[in-house]
């Protein structure tokens, strides 16, 4: 199966001989993946909605995973219970989602060994999150597709360091591993934050100074993280 470059980073992030779930699977690309590709033996499919698991259905029938992949109703993780799945995929929904599917997940927390996460957006929130309930987020990569950015995190329990600012908005792992990708991203944030500069200068006025200070703040962290490359 083609998938695009975002799902081809998330599926890359499973470890052969998992058991995993597709939370949100939507089309069930990801377990219809790695089941063919031979990364898991099995998987389940859980989506919220009745219509999105309708075309899980479809593509896994069209397949001929109908016994090997799972199709589940449910809100979150609500659909898969302790011992089922060693690995949970999260993505292609907000960070702020993400988080309310693990904090509801909780039964699951000691039994899943790994949980693979990617932020459409608010990764800082998901991050911070991770850090505060004994999360360790041990790699991370970054990736472009059709013209936006995302992240995926490959997630375990343990220790993290806190994240400071920089790092819950860019990822400490990213930052560390000096990855292309969020360079590239960055220059493009770089290159924002000026033409916003630029804009507010010619306008003047106190809000627009109150916003010019908030927008230099951010470019000097920019300018700071793109000094380590």
């Amino acid at each position: 199966m083609k998938l695009s470059d975002r799902l081809e980073l998330v599926v890359s992030f499973v470890q052969p001989g998992s058991r995993a779930a597709d939370i949100g699977t939507d089309h069930g690309y990801i377990p219809i993946a790695l089941v063919e590709r031979g990364i898991c033996p099995s998987a389940i499919a859980s989506d919220i909605g009745k219509g999105p698991l309708k075309r899980a259905e479809d593509h896994i029938r069209l397949h001929g995973l109908e016994e090997k992949i799972q199709l589940r109703l449910g809100d979150g993780v609500s659909a898969v219970s302790p011992g089922e799945a060693d690995t949970v995929i999260v993505s292609g929904m907000g960070g702020e989602l993400i988080v309310h599917i693990l904090d509801g997940g909780r039964s699951l927390w000691d039994t899943v060994r790994r949980w693979i996460l990617s932020p459409q957006s608010e990764p800082d929130k998901l991050r911070l999150f991770l850090w505060r309930n004994g999360f360790c987020i041990l790699r991370e990569k970054m990736v472009r597709d059709a013209g936006k950015y995302y992240v995926v995190m490959d997630v375990a329990r343990g220790p993290m360091d806190e994240p400071g600012p920089a790092e819950a908005l860019y990822g400490p792992c990213l930052i560390r591993d000096r990855d292309p990708v969020l360079k590239e991203f960055l220059e493009r944030e770089k290159q924002v934050c000026e033409d916003i500069l630029k804009r507010l200068s010619d306008r003047g006025g106190e809000g627009c100074a109150v916003r010019s200070r908030e927008i230099q703040k951010k470019l000097g962290r920019i300018c700071g993280l793109l000094a380590r490359w």
